[in-house]
């Protein structure tokens, strides 16, 4: 008998301390995580004013900032509105399609940063293909192609 109540005894304080350490656990995630307690305007306000780096990244930060930047899709759309300074055919065919800027960023952002050392000429005075810089270069249609050849052909 004084064997059970022994045990009894244990199994409630390993069960107060189980509780313990779990709204222990739980404080330190709400604290870590003050982004809850703010209004979805100011969280929106603060992501917002990050590049597009800082915002991949902070989505990598928890689920909670992953599902808010992921599915805060006008977060994306200042971002695409640069990119669309030097893809404006290929953002504005994305939109017609239907894409959401979030995405639309994903399929043209890379490009974005390829196309336009092209147009600018980075690439002018390269007389072979081996001389050019394979970790940088993306695959590209033929209207690309011709805008970056039109662009060429007037310098």
């Amino acid at each position: 008998m004084h064997k059970n109540s022994k045990r009894n005894s244990n199994s409630r304080v390993s069960h107060t301390e189980a509780n313990s350490v779990d709204a222990e656990k739980e404080k330190n995630e709400s604290q870590n995580n003050f982004f809850e307690l703010l209004p979805a305007e100011i969280t929106f306000k603060i992501f917002s004013q990050l590049d597009i780096r800082s915002l991949c990244r902070a989505s990598l930060t928890c689920r909670s900032w992953n599902d808010t930047i992921r599915n805060s899709d006008s977060l994306w759309k200042p971002h695409c509105m640069t990119v669309r300074a030097v893809c404006r055919r290929e953002i504005d065919d994305d939109l017609e399609s239907g894409y959401s800027w979030r995405v639309i960023l994903l399929r043209n952002y890379q490009k974005s940063k390829v196309k336009h050392e092209w147009l600018s000429g980075r690439y002018s005075n390269i007389c072979s293909p081996i001389s050019l810089p394979e970790k940088i270069m993306y695959p590209m249609d033929a209207d690309t192609w011709g805008e970056i050849l039109e662009a060429e052909l007037e310098r």
